[in-house]
């Protein structure tokens, strides 16, 4: 039975959002919570970019050690083939790709400036994804980028393209935001029904409806009959207006009133951990988390009306769709008022053995410990923003690991 899969693109989709960033280990602690939340998919990174791949090839590691499993990493790269080989020559043991070129009529007049057309297009997309299985590959999704722009009949024949290469799914991506739940639940059940393909949503919020065409358009494809694959970010981080909020299409998965009797909600997904990770993403980012924010804003269970209060008191259904403890919400938080030691990039070794004896972290011996000291002056150093207990952790438990991904090097 066809079903909904998650494939995250926080780390690589939400970190191209303007003004904002992060830094490679917080990108690991990205993968890391959606591992521990059950995501299917991490769209880690660029493999082809130099200053990614100490951080990607770091992260294959922790996969190969069982750290970041069963969450596949899965890297995004254009459909060209020396961007294909390039990234298997930096990152080599990569197995997951999602390989992106332009589809539109106005992207090939307005970005290609008229130099390719519709089967230059193909035929780039299906020697990139022949390069990516040659090489290694395990799985190649094909993007088409401004799908909900490009006429329908031409997306189905790129896909087909990309399937006849050995293309797991093809990504919708409404690179724009242009498209609305009716249409896009339309356009993607036909391509599902016509190429019998996977179907992964992209859906931007530039009209302030990423979330509902992402899941429209993921029911589109079960009613094709095919799988369907959703991006999101966390907190919708994106460029622009951002991406399909995570939080807020698995709640529409699960409470929706079209959705919920079809449990169309991932099973493996652990909805317990999202306030934990999204209050980490704020801190990354620096991006407070609006009070409104679905699920995890600060007014997302506060009443005050004075009928609301009272029908919230009775019984909380009355006001409330879903549970704030489902979402990892309602434990109370220690705030330290009094002294505090914290580890930066000028700690010595008494302060740094306070913080992490609080932590219930031993050393085998001083040797240890000062290795551990100075990469955690160096985390501080890397990511500018005092460490949290799993970033802390994190370096403690993988030392090795945590050093490859802080180290970047200019080729």
């Amino acid at each position: 039975m066809a079903r909904i899969y998650i494939i995250d693109v926080t780390n690589r989709d939400g970190v191209q959002t303007a003004m904002i960033g992060l830094a490679k280990l917080q990108k690991t602690m990205v993968n890391w919570y959606l591992n521990e939340m059950g995501v299917f998919q991490s769209e880690f990174g660029f493999p082809f970019t130099h200053h990614e791949t100490n951080y990607l090839n770091a992260n294959i590691e922790l996969s190969e050690m069982g750290v970041l499993a069963p969450i596949r990493l899965e890297g995004w790269s254009r459909a060209v083939k020396k961007d294909v080989e390039l990234a298997f020559k930096l990152v080599p043991k990569i197995k997951h790709l999602n390989l992106s070129i332009s589809t539109s009529r106005v992207m090939l007049d307005g970005k290609f400036m008229g130099k390719m057309d519709e089967d230059d297009v193909i035929n780039l997309m299906t020697e990139a994804t022949d390069t990516a299985y040659k090489l290694g590959a395990e799985t190649v999704g094909v993007n088409a980028e401004d799908a909900s722009r490009t006429d329908l009949d031409y997306v189905i024949r790129y896909a087909k393209a990309a399937k006849d290469h050995g293309a797991k799914r093809i990504r919708y991506c409404d690179t724009l935001g242009v498209d609305d739940p009716a249409t896009i639940y339309d356009r993607i059940k036909q391509i599902a029904k016509k190429t019998t393909m996977p179907v992964e949503l992209h859906c931007h919020n530039d009209l302030g409806m990423g979330v509902a065409c992402s899941v429209a358009g993921a029911v589109g494809a079960i009613d094709g009959g095919q799988d369907a694959y959703i991006n999101t970010t966390i907190n919708a981080v994106g460029e622009r207006a951002g991406n399909a909020d995570l939080l807020s299409v698995l709640l529409a998965l699960k409470y929706g009133s079209g959705f919920r009797e079809r449990n169309l909600c991932p099973p493996e997904i652990k909805l317990n951990k999202i306030w934990a990770f999204a209050k980490y993403a704020s801190y990354a980012f620096g991006i407070p988390i609006p009070v409104n924010q679905v699920g995890v804003g600060s007014n997302a269970f506060a009443h005050e009306s004075g009928i609301h209060a009272d029908g919230a008191l009775k019984n909380r259904r009355n006001y409330e769709l879903y549970d704030y403890e489902e979402l990892g919400r309602g434990e109370p938080e220690l705030v330290e008022t009094g002294r505090m030691i914290t580890v930066g990039e000028y700690s010595g070794i008494k302060g740094f053995r306070n913080v992490y004896g609080n932590l219930e972290v031993e050393f085998k011996d001083d040797k240890e410990a000062a290795r551990i000291l100075e990469l955690v002056r160096y985390a501080n150093v890397h990511t500018q923003k005092p460490l949290i207990k799993e970033e802390l952790l994190f370096v403690a438990r993988y030392p090795d690991q945590a050093k490859k991904i802080m180290t970047v090097t200019p080729p």
